[in-house]
């Protein structure tokens, strides 16, 4: 089984934060992918058979802190779990990024063959293996590598894709953090940071394979230098000259830390002066490539400038002439980078042609440039990560990554995508007979760009959310679930044909604007809900009752009741406390009218004052004097 092992060997432009320590084991499904175009086959390299033995050695050691040599066979021989587009997210701060991808392939399943598997980073198919190593090479380890871009989220997510029935293991160790704290750029600035760069070769002249995890000599950024032996024409000759000791200078400088050993050995011709070093890269002439030359005249006798001088020839094009001692002198590090496009040949052909002495070459490094794909809108991303926590998307279906990047995977199973202005943006949710057991998020209203849902035959509950009225949503099935509650008001756009909402627990009046879509022609099944009521071939609804509660007449009406009843208290009140003056009646019945003695003692007291008035009234005189009985 060919066991990727990926070291996220992350060095950031800016600034740079340790990765997170992180160690899980993931697995791809049997499905198949669907294939939109081919995508870009890899450039791997592979350790050469007098390093091969040493090389094991170093990469396991390179390994023991996170997982001993035994534990990692024993891991990689179990039988894969199935799950579709396994992803790794690393949460990045914005910069660009160095991953290395280490496989081996030891025939535990007897198929005598590798499998066929596809690697993403940032959202962009960048590694498309097809047994791209001879097994011999296979069975010892075989890595690829690429840089990556990391600016427009604040994670950045790692996904490998099966091919066919293979399923290879994925094991994410231990980042590490970059000694000293570097700036990697391989001259981002200038090419953007919508670019990845994947290695299809990345080679030392004159030295042997080495680079952390196979030899202890040290790399900033964990890169592995190839020996150039498989690369050359061979029909040339080559000697190999070295530093002899003395100090390089300029190398292991920012930004992109080129080790001191890289150049302190080179290849140049042998035989007649006038032969020539040629290197055949192979290439896809579909992408454009970063090339990188690295010199240092190491040569003691060359003492001036004009006394090395070669062309560069790229792809039998004259692209420059480099004369390394006119540039930074003697046994100094001296880069050069090209960009090519236009390849018409699967191999390309690097070139060093004599002026005036012998050309010298210590390294070369050869870049893929894949554009990075669109993404998926962020929104639209939290909410499809919300949707998979609420529905309980199960393993098998994938749902890791970016929801519609790569557009040659499937990954995102029942997920549709399109282009849309501002990236890609997704329109229709197909997850029917699936055994879903969850909620549907109001999360969803941000599918703003949803056409079609279907949810149908699944155990779903809850009540459905107001988002469910996207005014783009045309076709929307919910039947036979276990959804509660009302229906929306927000369910019924202008758009929509096509309602399904059979078999289900829901319960209330229908809204207006959704049935109307039977009426305009559409097609809308309400039945099997047992307390949906107010719409034709449904029973009608309680007069001031529905959804659970009063319906606009029924709050009407208690609002009158409720304002008449606190009018008639307010007019009592105002009555009794308000409009009462301090010469009013008093209504109230004495203390002391509470017997029949008390009544007739009044009575008898008003009676004799009555009596004493009409003797005084007649004791007067005809001309109104009093008199006493007599007169004068």
């Amino acid at each position: 089984m060919l066991t990727p092992l990926l070291l996220c060997f992350l060095s950031p432009s800016s600034p740079l934060a340790e990765m997170q320590r992180r160690r899980t084991t993931a697995t791809t499904s049997t499905a198949a992918a669907r294939r939109i175009s081919p995508p870009p086959s890899a450039g791997p390299g592979s350790p050469t058979p007098s390093s091969r033995r040493a090389a094991r050695r170093g990469w396991w050691r390179s390994r023991t802190a996170s997982r001993s040599r035994r534990s990692a066979r024993s891991a990689s021989s179990r039988p894969p779990r199935r799950a579709k587009s396994p992803a790794t997210r690393c949460p990045l701060p914005p910069g660009r990024y160095y991953l290395r991808l280490f496989s081996v392939y030891d025939n535990y399943d007897s198929k005598l063959r590798s499998p066929s598997f596809d690697v993403s980073a940032a959202a962009t198919l960048v590694l498309s293996f097809r047994s791209p190593w001879p097994e011999p090479a296979a069975r010892y380890g075989a890595y690829s590598d690429l840089i990556f871009p990391s600016a427009t989220s604040p994670t950045s997510d790692v996904c490998f894709y099966s091919l066919s029935t293979d399923a290879p293991v994925v094991a994410f160790h231990r980042g590490r953090r970059p000694r000293p704290p570097a700036r990697l750029r391989y001259d981002g600035a200038t090419t953007g940071a919508d670019i990845v760069l994947v290695n299809y070769g990345r080679i030392t002249c004159g030295n042997n394979l080495f680079g952390p995890g196979f030899t202890k000599d040290p790399d900033a950024f964990a890169r592995v230098w190839q020996a150039d032996v498989d690369f050359r024409n061979n029909d040339l000759n080559y000697d190999a000259i070295t530093a002899g000791g003395r100090r390089i200078f300029g190398s292991n400088q920012p930004p992109n830390y080129f080790p001191t050993k890289l150049y302190e050995s080179a290849v140049t011709t042998g035989g007649d002066a006038s032969n020539e070093i040629e290197y055949l890269m192979p290439v896809d002439t579909r992408l454009n490539y970063m090339l990188w030359l690295h010199f240092a005249e190491v040569d003691a006798g060359i003492g001036a400038a004009g006394q090395r001088v070669f062309d560069v020839m790229v792809d039998g094009n004259n692209v420059t002439r480099i004369d390394i001692f006119k540039q930074v002198g003697a046994f100094t590090a001296f880069k050069w980078t090209y960009i090519v496009e236009n390849l018409t040949s699967s191999i390309m052909s690097v070139k060093l042609v004599p002026v005036v002495g012998r050309p010298i070459l210590c390294g070369l490094e050869n870049y893929a440039m894949v554009p990075l794909e669109m993404r998926t809108v962020p929104s639209q991303v939290a909410a499809m990560k919300a949707l998979k926590e609420s529905l309980k998307i199960p393993a098998r279906m994938g749902w890791n990554g970016d929801p519609c990047a790569p557009r040659s995977w499937d990954a995102w199973e029942g997920v549709t995508c399109h282009r849309g202005d501002k990236g890609l943006v997704i329109t229709q949710l197909d997850l029917a007979s699936q055994g879903l057991k969850g909620y549907i998020t109001d999360e969803i209203s941000h599918l703003s760009d949803l056409v079609s849902l279907n949810f149908s035959y699944n155990s779903l509950t809850g009540s459905l959310p107001p988002g469910l009225g996207q005014p783009s949503l045309a076709s929307l099935d919910l039947s036979s679930n276990e959804f509660t509650g009302s229906i929306p008001d927000t369910i019924g756009s202008s758009k929509l044909q096509t309602a399904l909402l059979n078999n289900n627990q829901l319960d209330g009046q229908v809204p207006e604007r959704l049935y109307s879509i039977g009426v305009h022609g559409g097609v809308i099944d309400l039945s099997g809900n047992k307390g949906l009521c107010g719409v034709p071939t449904l029973p009608d609804c309680a007069v001031f009752w529905e959804k659970g509660g009063l319906n606009k007449t029924g709050k009407i009406a208690l609002g009158v009741s409720s304002g008449f009843v606190l009018l008639v208290i307010f007019i009592v009140v105002y009555i009794l406390c308000i409009r009462r003056g301090p010469y009013d009646y008093d209504f109230e019945f004495p203390q002391d009218l509470t017997s029949i003695s008390a009544i007739s003692a009044k009575r008898n007291r008003y009676q004799r004052a009555k009596s004493v008035m009409l003797a005084e009234m007649e004791a007067h005189s005809p001309d109104g004097f009093y008199t006493n009985g007599s007169s004068r």
